[in-house]
């Protein structure tokens, strides 16, 4: 199908809209925290930057993801058609996508429609069909699905331009055009909602994404923190051939308390070719277990 406009700027909103095909229900999916039924999760306090304006026409969308035994939303940047609008196209590929990282997944269906306009007062008003909700979730993992959609419409909206990031930033959500519908038989919607602080993964990798082909030499490892000036320990595992993995390097590093580069830490590393996991977790301090990890794995030519 194709959209049902294109961008239109006028002086009071953005009108901004698309619609995708229907799919079919997903299993059952828990987040198992143990929390009350409209409540957020018994995690490590933590927060998320709104991202900053790109260049680049690839789309941030969030997913769902266990760490630790907690449930945490983490980011990739994806390749979308370029004739959607950015606030649409990175909620159609939330929407019908599967992550490109096994470790993350989507509890989102395909919505027969799906339209996003934004105010002049920095709220996304995002209408979608009912049909996006036919998920069987606990209240818990409804919350966090919620906040899926919250945190990558605002993703989008900020980082190709499209609202003033200085002032605070809300998400409407509107089912068949209507308010008060209660999404995943927890969550009632209507009301203007903001990013959750403890949604977002405490540690995160940014690049290299999962699979991704890199050029031998220097390797340059991005990610992102919650805790500005946190220790974090990294680990490079070479995969054998049949899938073993053995320890290649290890060391560690410190997220940044810069203000325009806060919780971000950055590795250069020397790889030969070959197949690679990297990890990163937070570190106590102490020899305990890893703390909140995030893996990616990628190869090296």
């Amino acid at each position: 199908m194709r959209a049902r406009g294109a961008l239109v700027l006028l002086p009071a909103i953005l009108l901004l809209t698309g619609c995708i095909a229907d799919a079919g229900p997903e299993p059952v999916l828990s987040a198992n925290t143990g929390t009350a039924a409209t409540g957020f999760p018994a995690a490590p306090s933590t927060s998320a930057p709104l991202e900053t304006t790109q260049s680049s026409n690839k789309a941030p969308v969030y997913w769902i993801g266990r760490s630790n035994g907690n449930v945490f939303l983490y980011r990739e940047f994806r390749d979308v058609p370029e004739q959607e609008n950015p606030v649409t196209r990175a909620l159609r590929a939330m929407m019908s996508e599967k992550p490109l990282d096994p470790d993350f997944f989507t509890p989102w269906q395909n919505p027969t429609e799906l339209a996003t306009s934004i105010s002049g007062k920095n709220v996304i008003t995002v209408d979608v069909s009912q049909d996006a909700f036919n998920s069987n979730l606990d209240a818990d993992m409804a919350v966090r699905a919620i906040q899926q959609l919250v945190f990558t419409a605002t993703a989008a909206a900020a980082s190709s331009g499209l609202i003033d990031a200085g002032q605070q930033i809300q998400v409407r959500i509107l089912v068949d055009s209507h308010t008060d519908y209660v999404a995943f038989d927890h969550v009632k919607l209507g009301a203007p909602m903001s990013r959750a602080a403890g949604m977002v993964a405490p540690v995160w990798i940014i690049d290299p994404q999962e699979g991704t082909d890199i050029a031998g030499g220097s390797v340059k490892i991005t990610g992102r923190s919650t805790v500005p000036g946190g220790k974090l320990r990294w680990q490079i595992l070479r995969t054998a051939g049949n899938g073993d993995k053995t320890p290649y390097l290890t060391g560690e590093t410190t997220a940044s308390t810069e203000a325009t580069q806060s919780g971000l830490f950055t590795l250069a590393l020397s790889l030969s070719s070959g197949s690679y996991e990297l990890r990163v977790s937070q570190s106590d301090g102490s020899n305990s277990d890893e703390l909140n990890v995030d893996t990616r794995k990628f190869n090296v030519s």
